[in-house]
């Protein structure tokens, strides 16, 4: 049986997790192709060195190992939010057809050139695809949004983005074909700045927050929660959008990396239970420490080449919700 929750065992995993981060970090910042030790690491994030290894961590690889703990803590909060929404713990945030939305909007961007519009026209078919879902998605006596038929028609849905990729591939030049793939597996190599993501992982997580009280409601059914008061179908939308959000931040940023919003807010569930005052902020640092690991290690392992960190993310995570799949039987 769990321990119930109080404020010092919230504390007590927040603080874990968020000593976790801060390792995950430091080992970014001082890994790579030049060795930069710990001292050094920490004397170029607190004095104004001009020196190579300064360069080297202030300029390349603090940036992206910000923006990869931007992107993991996004995609394990939107699957969080989507599990409780669908009420199903093995949902993610790409079930719905949000990271085909922004696929098809990024690779129609890189089809016609235009590298600047990637993030624009990325960020806009995911939230296109919101709209798409929800608005066939709503039926019923009361016109409320089902799990069961949000779930199916974002099937559909994310089927019809699938069958535009592969359209876009084939009308691709062969010179783009490469570039394109890498970006569909995932790649923060080019990610633009941390700000963005980062405000949106704190703006999502902030709202999330502040429905903690009838996300814990909504666990169970709807109907239940709807007897204690929650507006089912307002906070459904919200959490929709929340998740749309958060999501099509991560894949405007880093492109499509899988695996991260499914096994991470699972994971946890299975060790922290389901109260999501708790679950939320913990599923946004573990995503986030998860995937600046990932990412250090692919752009290391194979040096001088970079493997696309949704291979990584792929690798750690089949094997991991195998084994939370047989735990769990």
């Amino acid at each position: 049986m769990r321990a119930p929750l109080t404020v010092a065992r919230t504390l007590g995993v927040l603080a874990v997790l968020l000593l976790a981060a801060a390792c995950a970090l430091a080992f970014a910042l001082a890994t790579g192709s030049v060795a930069v030790a710990p001292a050094d690491v920490a004397a170029a994030l607190r004095e104004g060195r001009q020196d190579e290894a300064a360069r080297i961590v202030r300029d390349l690889r603090l940036p992206r190992a910000l923006a990869a703990f931007a992107v993991g803590g996004s995609l394990a909060l939107a699957g969080a939010l989507m599990q409780v929404l669908l009420r199903n713990p093995l949902a993610d945030p790409y079930v719905l057809g949000l990271s085909g939305g922004a696929a098809v909007g990024a690779l129609a961007a890189l089809l016609l050139g235009a590298t600047a519009l990637v993030g624009p026209l990325a960020f806009a078919g995911a939230l296109a695809s919101t709209f798409v879902v929800f608005a066939l998605a709503r039926g019923g006596a009361q016109g409320a949004w089902a799990p069961t038929r949000l779930l199916l028609t974002g099937v559909v849905v994310a089927a019809g983005w699938g069958a535009l990729i592969a359209l876009l591939l084939t009308l691709a030049p062969a010179a783009q074909v490469k570039g394109m793939v890498h970006w569909l597996l995932g790649d923060l190599a080019g990610a633009p700045s941390a700000t963005a993501p980062l405000l949106v992982l704190a703006l999502v997580l902030a709202a999330a927050l502040a429905l903690a009280r009838d996300l814990n409601a909504m666990a169970g059914s709807g109907a239940a929660a709807a007897t204690l008061g929650v507006e089912v179908a307002r906070v459904s939308l919200a959490l929709y959008v929340l998740a749309s959000l958060a999501t099509a931040a991560a894949v405007t940023t880093a492109g499509a990396v899988g695996f991260v919003g499914l096994v991470v807010p699972h994971a946890l569930r299975l060790v922290l239970g389901n109260d999501q005052r708790l679950l939320l902020p913990a599923a946004a640092l573990a995503g986030g420490t998860l995937l600046v690991v990932a990412d250090t290690i692919a752009r290391t392992i194979a040096a001088p080449l970079e493997l696309p960190v949704g291979v990584l993310t792929a690798l750690i995570g089949v094997p991991m919700f195998l084994w939370l799949l047989r735990r769990e039987a």
